[in-house]
């Protein structure tokens, strides 16, 4: 991923922090649900957000509900790079599943997804 993104121009953005750009909405997205849907810890993520506010991906404002948090947002930036992570993300899929099988992929997905809801759930308890 990192190949293709620095060949789209996107030579600062990374895979790893590429894959949260496509979990921010246009109205913003609290760091802690950010996380959640991410699939990482929350200070993982905000240190994640703080690099890609560095590198102009991102900007953030105090959450008006929650003085604790801050809400993400795309910078013009980031709108331009969310379409090349997506697809970057998408052909390294395609490439698994030409390693392996596109059912073992899409359960992989799942299995994942699973988890990540599963991890979501202990925390609200």
């Amino acid at each position: 991923m990192d190949g293709e993104l620095a060949a789209a121009g996107f030579e600062n953005l990374t895979g790893g922090r590429a894959k949260v750009l496509p979990f921010v909405p246009a109205d913003g997205i609290a760091v802690g649900r950010l996380a959640a849907l991410a699939g990482v810890r929350k200070q993982s993520m905000a240190q994640m957000v703080d690099q890609l506010q560095k590198d102009g991906y991102l900007w953030t404002r105090a959450h008006p509900d929650d003085a604790r948090s801050r809400l993400v947002f795309l910078t013009l930036l980031g709108e331009q790079a969310r379409p090349e992570a997506i697809a970057a993300g998408d052909r390294v899929e395609q490439v698994w599943a030409e390693l392996t099988s596109a059912a073992l992929v899409a359960r992989l997905r799942t299995d994942l997804r699973r988890l990540s809801e599963a991890i979501e759930d202990v925390r609200l308890i």
